[in-house]
């Protein structure tokens, strides 16, 4: 008997039972469709954290000044103004590692155009700051390089809308903010929102000295804010972080063994970090799917084992009119194979839908890779050739005259 006659005669075989084929397929269903489903989420996850982190800034650092302690009164870094604007002058020319920094200060106030009115985050930085957060521009332009505290502002989007109507230009128009006007120089392209869900649309921009003069008093040589970094590149960004460390303990004159005055977050780090954890838990529910194609192969042994009882009568009669042990172990293997196969295929239909379904609800993109398709379905082929041996083996070592007499 050929191939092609033996997968017929399998087929047939299972067709004469299509519920309990079904049902021992089932398992098998379960496993691949869990398999592709956790699998691509958790893709879907770390596709979604790395977008995030990436819409945070590119190889971005944060120098935040330090921390105080007065009358038994602790406040974290930030609370004690330490970084000053030599500093940031210095991390610009001097650290190699350092593509651009930009300063970062911040206070809340109402925006005012015409009738309307926004509370929102008013943002006192340098040109710089929209290239180190990968930021463009929609529509008119950004602050020029050098400045001269002109009153301009540069507007995000959602500010926009409320101020102005959704789908309005606001280049041209005025606003108000403190009582002083400001010219709207430009629009920046639509961000989305942070990890925590802050909307990175709800802010306007001034630039430094403008933000000083009239918005804020100034401290001086002290920056009251933070100093953001992009280093040259990805790989670059632990390797500046311990050359600005240098650098400001050093222009800070902290002896050794004194803490720094001041803190820098890696947010390279903090995104490596949670992709780690991301694939922890992808490994964790893929290994868990993995348990139910076993069990699956399980359930194939079982009704393989029960079928080879009930056809026993059958398998009698072929061997007495010529099939040979390697034909009956052959047509058993296919049988728990095409139980499997068809099993993971329609598992992969399920588990890409269901993926697509949990995808679209949480908001995170739908990553299906084709090797991981491949691993299951072929995971699940072995599992069916594995558990579908013995009750092959079985079946094939029957004695054709004991075989015939089984009632």
């Amino acid at each position: 008997m050929n191939l092609l006659q033996t997968m017929r005669t399998a087929i047939r075989a299972l067709r004469r039972n299509k519920m309990r084929s079904f049902l021992t397929a089932l398992g098998i269903i379960i496993g691949v469709g869990a398999v592709i489903a956790m699998v691509a989420i958790g893709e879907g996850a770390k596709a979604q954290v790395v977008a995030t982190f990436a819409s945070m800034g590119s190889n971005l650092l944060m120098v935040l000044s330090g921390a105080t302690t007065a009358g038994g009164a602790r406040g974290g870094y930030g609370s004690l103004p330490t970084l000053t604007w030599g500093d940031l002058k210095a991390i610009q020319s001097e650290v190699s590692s350092v593509d651009v920094a930009a300063p970062q200060m911040r206070i809340s106030g109402q925006v005012i155009a015409e009738e309307q009115n926004w509370t929102t985050g008013i943002t006192g930085t340098s040109s710089d700051f929209f290239t180190i957060r990968n930021w463009p521009i929609a529509k008119g332009e950004l602050f020029p390089k050098e400045d001269t505290g002109a009153k301009v502002v540069v507007l995000g989007d959602t500010v926009s809308e409320q101020l102005f109507g959704a789908n309005v230009d606001p280049v041209g128009h005025v606003v108000r903010m403190n009582k002083v006007p400001f010219q709207v120089i430009g629009l920046l392209a639509k961000k989305g929102q942070s990890p925590t869900g802050q909307d990175y649309d709800d802010a306007v921009f001034v630039p430094v000295r403008t933000f000083l003069t009239k918005l804020q008093g100034s401290m001086e040589q002290f920056i009251p804010g933070i100093i953001m970094v992009s280093a040259v590149s990805a790989d670059a960004t632990t390797r500046a972080q311990r050359q600005i460390t240098t650098l400001l303990r050093s222009r800070h004159r902290l002896a050794d063994g004194v803490e720094n005055d001041f803190s820098i977050r890696n947010l390279a780090e903090m995104a490596a970090a949670m992709e780690a954890s991301t694939n922890a838990l992808t490994t964790l529910l893929a290994v868990i799917a993995m348990v139910s194609l076993l069990v699956g192969g399980i359930g194939i042994m079982n009704i393989m084992l029960v079928s080879v009882t009930e056809r026993t009568r059958e398998i009698g009669l072929r061997m007495a009119v010529g099939a040979k042990p390697t034909n009956i172990l052959s047509q058993f293997l296919v049988e728990a194979l095409t139980l499997s196969t068809a099993g993971g295929a329609v598992g992969v239909v399920l588990g890409i839908v269901g993926a697509g379904r949990l995808a679209a609800k949480m908001n995170w993109p739908l990553l299906v890779k084709p090797e991981i398709v491949l691993i299951a379905v072929g995971f699940s082929a072995l599992v069916g050739i594995g558990f579908g041996l013995y009750p092959a083996y079985k079946a094939s070592r029957l004695d054709p005259i004991e075989a015939l007499r089984y009632e």
